[in-house]
């Protein structure tokens, strides 16, 4: 702690925040009406940055209790206790895997075959180099100062995501599976279509990316990736043009659009309803058989195989 920076003692509650959502659900200070404000004061960066952490650790356990009571949602438990929201109320939908013992590998890998260890050598190292740009790209001043702690099989987004597929959706009832993928988030479903692409095509009906910072070429996705990520996925990225707005890009992956905002951090919120409705149209075009309305956007979108 730095001199006269005061102590991080935060209040454990919204209310002791002196926030509140309002009926649209935006958070606002209860005295003032304003949104939230992160400089709460001037000059002492890592005393805000701390207090944002402490407000969003308890947003986050609002928001899971809205989606247990409001929503239905079952929450399950993932390795090491981590909690994760499954989307599906039936609790007969699945049976969840028991904890098991797992035999640790190798340390040096000298049972593991040469090409094999060079390829999750790779893997790791793009990983990390992935996760370092993230956390610039998503707070540039943010303070190292927490050590890191891996969950099993759950040691970075990707890994989660697979996992998450793995043990959950995959064995989901569900016939029509959505993603909403945001910003990093987009980088992890690539991943994971690289991963299990078959299964991801099987079982995915549309995709909804919202500034997404994936790059098909930096994660080397495969040309039957890129073409179905052409005509089932679309990206809102942040634009000051008018939502919908069609935005030029230089990949051959997705078509994408704006999101009706240059934050990216609302780019989610503002494109929900043309997200939604690019549901309803893949659904539709599903059960009759038909491509989905992407496929018409995407056509007004050329791209060109670099």
């Amino acid at each position: 702690m730095k001199k006269d920076e005061p102590p991080f003692d935060f209040p454990d509650t919204l209310e002791g925040f002196e926030y509140a959502f309002n009926e649209k659900g935006q958070l606002r200070h209860i005295k003032t009406g304003e949104p939230f404000v992160f400089n709460y004061r001037e000059d002492l960066h890592r005393w805000n940055q701390k207090r944002y952490e402490a407000l969003g650790e308890i947003i986050t356990r609002y928001v899971y209790e809205l989606l247990e009571s409001d929503c239905n949602l079952k929450k399950i438990s993932i390795p090491e206790g981590y909690g994760v929201i499954v989307l599906n109320p039936n609790e007969n939908y699945i049976e969840v895997e028991k904890q098991k013992m797992h035999k640790q590998s190798s340390s040096d890998g000298t049972d593991e075959p040469a090409g094999k260890r060079e390829r999750r050598d790779k893997i790791s190292k793009e990983t990390r180099k992935r996760r370092d740009f993230y956390e610039k790209y998503r707070n540039p001043q943010k303070e190292k100062e927490m050590m890191q702690l891996f969950i099993r099989e759950n040691g970075s987004p990707e890994e989660h995501a697979v996992y998450v597929w793995d043990h959950f959706i995959a064995q989901a009832a569900a016939e029509n599976v959505f993603f909403v993928a945001h910003s990093y988030g987009g980088l992890a479903f690539v991943e994971l279509m690289i991963q299990r692409e078959a299964d991801v095509k099987s079982k995915v009906t549309a995709v909804a990316l919202t500034d997404s910072v994936h790059n098909v070429w930096h994660q080397e996705a495969g040309k039957t990736i890129r073409e179905w990520m052409r005509e089932n996925c679309c990206n809102w990225v942040s634009s000051s043009e008018p939502l919908d707005t069609s935005v030029e890009s230089m990949l051959p992956d997705c078509p994408r659009v704006s999101a009706g905002t240059d934050r990216h951090e609302l780019t989610s919120w503002k494109s929900f309803p043309s997200i939604f409705k690019f549901f309803a149209e893949a659904s539709e075009a599903k059960s009759s058989s038909q491509k989905p309305a992407l496929t018409r956007r995407s056509h007004r979108i050329k791209h060109e195989e670099l």
